[in-house]
């Protein structure tokens, strides 16, 4: 089994702490910035941040769908880790600042990938799916933060 990385950044136009504010808001932003490759979505427990529980779908290609029973903490101010229940899959989003009033969100998720010929499969096209659609949650978070 190898470790899988998939990665996606965005530069928003709004200030670190809005933005940090709204990615860590899984009560009301989550909702409203999810892309159609997720469905099923609720929270568990909390809503914001830290001790926060969500649940939800994640539809990667039309076979393949991930359950994923997220457990939120915030080890540092700029930084929301999702940790799933339900396998080896972790995000990580960080929020930097990006000059005057702008914000770099970069979202990192990492899995322990299958072994052999799908494995190599996984690593190759996984990444960039991924990305793609974190792409258009990035995009979401943006619209969203800015207005």
């Amino acid at each position: 089994m190898a470790q899988v990385t998939a990665t996606a950044e965005k530069t928003v136009p709004a200030p670190v702490d809005a933005v940090i504010a709204a990615v860590a808001d899984y009560a009301t932003t989550r909702p409203r910035i999810l892309t159609e490759e997720y469905t099923d979505y609720a929270v568990l427990t909390g809503g914001l941040g830290d001790g926060t529980s969500a649940t939800w779908k994640l539809h990667a290609t039309r076979k393949r769908t991930r359950h994923v029973k997220a457990e939120v903490t915030q080890p540092t101010p700029d930084t929301v880790v999702e940790t799933d229940l339900n396998s080896s899959m972790v995000t990580t989003w960080r929020v930097a600042p990006a000059g005057e009033g702008a914000a770099l969100v970069s979202i990192t998720t990492t899995w322990n990938g299958a072994g052999g010929i799908g494995g190599f499969f996984e690593k190759t096209f996984a990444p960039k799916g991924l990305a793609r659609i974190y792409g258009r949650l990035l995009d979401n978070l943006a619209s969203t933060v800015s207005s």
